[in-house]
């Protein structure tokens, strides 16, 4: 599963460089087979960003760093390039993520769906594994499924992993909820669609079936 990550991320024209950091041996023996790169890591690291920062300190010339989790084996180049897009375009958000619109009648209320919902210009308000926003009248707004990508300016990136964790990062287990409690802005960029992410068993039969396009 890492390795097709790894090879998904390597057709991203808009990366120069892609790393696999892990505390697994054997998730490193296979990348460096396939003639990838791949750094030992702390397994109790406490997440995926803090992680991503700790390798980045290795590589002090590059702009942007970008997360991408071992749960996304059938991410699309094309999704990647949406995530630094605004960075392509010269401009300098702190960190980016991703979105896709939300499939409401099966998402809404499905804590394993990460709802977003943003401000006027495109910065995350809020995520939540709750449903939000609670539709009160029937007026419909705006709500979006989260996808778990994320790339940071790197001098953030060394500045996030200074933050320390705060109450609701740790409530909903989303490692983004840091950024907005500490009062950063996180740019979301919008997709079409999401792809299937590998977090349970159910998931990794459905992706026995799954029919990877780009």
């Amino acid at each position: 599963m890492i390795q097709r990550v790894y090879e998904n991320a390597m057709r991203c024209k808009a990366f120069t460089q892609v790393v696999v950091a892990t505390d697994s041996t054997e998730i490193a023996e296979v990348i460096q087979q396939i003639g990838g790169k791949a750094i030992m890591t702390d397994p109790n690291i406490a997440t995926g960003s803090d992680r991503a920062a700790i390798v980045a300190e290795q590589y002090p010339e590059m702009d942007v760093v970008v997360n991408l989790q071992g749960d996304e084996p059938f991410v699309k180049p094309r999704m990647l390039e949406q995530l630094v897009h605004p960075y392509l375009q010269g401009e300098n958000p702190v960190m980016t993520t991703l979105a896709c619109p939300l499939d409401i009648d099966s998402d809404y209320l499905n804590p394993g769906a990460v709802k977003v919902i943003l401000d006027q210009h495109h910065d995350a308000l809020y995520f939540s594994r709750a449903p939000i926003p609670y539709f009160r009248t029937t007026n419909p707004a705006p709500v979006y499924h989260h996808i778990g990508l994320y790339a940071f300016r790197y001098d953030f990136l060394m500045h996030y992993r200074t933050l320390a964790q705060t109450p609701l990062e740790i409530t909903e287990s989303l490692e983004q909820l840091r950024v907005l409690e500490h009062g950063f802005k996180i740019r979301v960029c919008l997709t079409e669609g999401k792809t299937l992410e590998i977090n349970t068993p159910e998931e990794y039969e459905a992706a026995q079936q799954f029919v990877y396009s780009d």
